[in-house]
């Protein structure tokens, strides 16, 4: 028998469960493996672990509802399937949840909520309230008024941003496949399910470009984006197979099911976390190799004078992306001036910023206390 993962003692997980898992091929819902799955889930509940179901499916149901073989293109058509589609589905977990004697919360997110820094803590701390009143949270983005500038895109980076969000002890997505594979287990027959991630590289990237089914909007590639958050907020992530039976029962007893994505030890800092998961980059900041051996290597502040460009529009206390010369992102962070300030003073000393600017309240251009760094084995990568 193999050795079991060492995931702590569990207090609080964060399920995510994808439409193709909540439906058969043709669109239906699986209602069996619905009501399994919030068994399981109810059970652990009972063991005052704090259980939290982040769900896909609203425009899906809208879409069955309706009667239509495929989701349309057009957002206004999707928001109004998932507006047909997420009190339907909210109302299937109320009465499947209620068999168990569990109270539910219905918790309707956008981007938007955890761009802005107050919107964040005001949306953590209502779902640390629901948690404390001992109620099961059930999430999903708010697909009826989202659109491209305020949406995440994809339950799996919303799965992520919620387990950053409450300090989750486990996120487990469930989807259609048995975890992460070496290549794409549907083109290559010799393909290796890898039990335990610790660094996710370009390669595995590459081999991740599939989408989902019709129905839904994600694939594996989506699926590194929510473990690449996770393994750097210093949350364990597992991937693993719907279908297996008691799933969510068997990871959370330690089996080796799927694939585990080991996390940083050290747990990152609420300001960091919503620096680096919570908001979307206003613009991006190039910067040289002096800087960007400053900021990786010895966890300084960036001044200006390692600024070679700036690209957007943005003001000041916005986020933005920091980037080396080719692209490839090292850190995220917090900005002391605007786009048009940070242009004029790019590559200048602090002792001139003054003379540049008529004023110069700041000598960084981003503090190191609102700078997220990524550390990677490998260098610097997008997320």
């Amino acid at each position: 028998m193999a050795a079991k993962r060492d995931l702590g003692n569990l207090k609080r997980v964060v399920v995510k469960v994808g439409t193709s898992t909540l439906t058969y091929r043709n669109g239906q819902l699986n209602l069996q493996r619905i009501e399994t799955l919030v068994r399981q889930m109810a059970d652990l509940h009972n063991r005052d672990i704090e259980m939290i179901l982040v769900t896909s499916g609203a425009i899906g149901v809208g879409a069955i509802r309706m009667g239509l073989k495929k989701v349309p293109k057009t957002i206004p058509d999707k928001q109004a399937l998932a507006a047909i589609g997420q009190g339907a589905l909210l109302h299937l977990y109320e009465k499947l949840f209620a068999e168990y004697g569990k109270v539910v919360a219905q918790v309707l997110l956008t981007r938007g909520d955890s761009d802005d820094r107050v919107r964040y803590l005001n949306a953590t701390n209502a779902l640390l309230a629901i948690l404390s009143l001992r109620v099961i949270p059930i999430i999903n983005e708010n697909d009826t008024v989202a659109v491209e500038e305020i949406q995440f895109g994809d339950n799996d980076t919303l799965s992520a941003v919620v387990a950053g969000m409450v300090d989750a002890d486990l996120l487990v997505i469930l989807s259609d496949v048995n975890g992460l594979y070496d290549h794409d287990p549907r083109t290559h027959p010799e393909a290796k399910l890898l039990a335990e991630v610790g660094e996710i590289t370009s390669e595995l990237e590459e081999n991740s470009n599939a989408r989902g089914s019709t129905f839904a909007s994600g694939g594996m590639f989506t699926k590194l984006k929510a473990a690449r958050m996770c393994m750097a907020a210093g949350v364990p992530m597992i991937v693993a197979n719907s279908e297996s039976d008691g799933v969510i029962r068997r990871i959370v007893a330690g089996e080796r099911i799927g694939t585990l994505f080991i996390p940083r030890e050290e747990k990152m800092h609420a300001r960091k976390k919503w620096i680096a998961f919570g908001t979307v980059a206003q613009g991006t900041i190039l910067i040289d190799p002096g800087a960007c051996q400053a900021l990786l290597a010895k966890g300084k502040s960036l001044l200006p004078s390692g600024i070679t460009e700036v690209q957007g529009d943005f003001d000041r206390g916005m986020v933005v992306d920091v980037c080396t010369l080719e692209g490839g992102r090292v850190a995220r962070g917090m900005v002391n001036y605007s786009a048009d300030e940070l242009r004029r003073i790019a590559g200048k000393r602090t002792s001139d910023i003054e003379k540049i600017l008529g004023e110069k309240d700041y000598d960084e251009a981003i503090h190191r206390n609102n700078l997220w760094v990524e550390y990677e084995k490998t260098g610097p990568n997008h997320i």
